[in-house]
């Protein structure tokens, strides 16, 4: 996958893959982005779901083609890499204020020569 030009052509809605210049405004949580269309659009399921009794989720494949499919792929591939870059610019932020290794591996259930071998490439 080649990197993007800009930091708006890398961070996109984690639900629709749409980049912010595309969307009117994106919302940012760790690891996650979501734009005013898909809030608009679960807000509607949310309001049409609340009259109605909560059947067996079924996996959104189910209705998916096997195109539909391999092209989401790619957007599946791009929110793990922009969760990793999160995760990288959390960790460098710590290694900045100093928190040691050990406490940063222990954050993530992972051995401080681990996340050192993760991460340490980032300072």
């Amino acid at each position: 996958m080649p990197l993007p030009d800009t930091l708006d052509e890398l961070v996109r809605c984690s639900f629709c893959g749409k980049p912010t210049t595309e969307v009117d405004k994106l919302v940012a949580g760790p690891g996650v982005y979501i734009c005013n269309e898909c809030v608009a659009l679960s807000a509607s399921i949310i309001d049409g779901s609340l009259n109605s009794p909560a059947g067996p989720r079924v996996p959104v494949w189910e209705w998916l083609t096997d195109e539909e499919m391999l092209s989401h792929i790619p957007r599946v591939a791009a929110h793990i890499d922009q969760a990793e870059a999160d995760l990288r610019s959390w960790v460098q932020e710590l290694r900045r204020r100093g928190v040691t290794w050990a406490r940063i591996g222990e954050a993530l259930g992972i051995t401080r020569q681990s996340a050192w071998e993760r991460f340490s490439g980032e300072e």
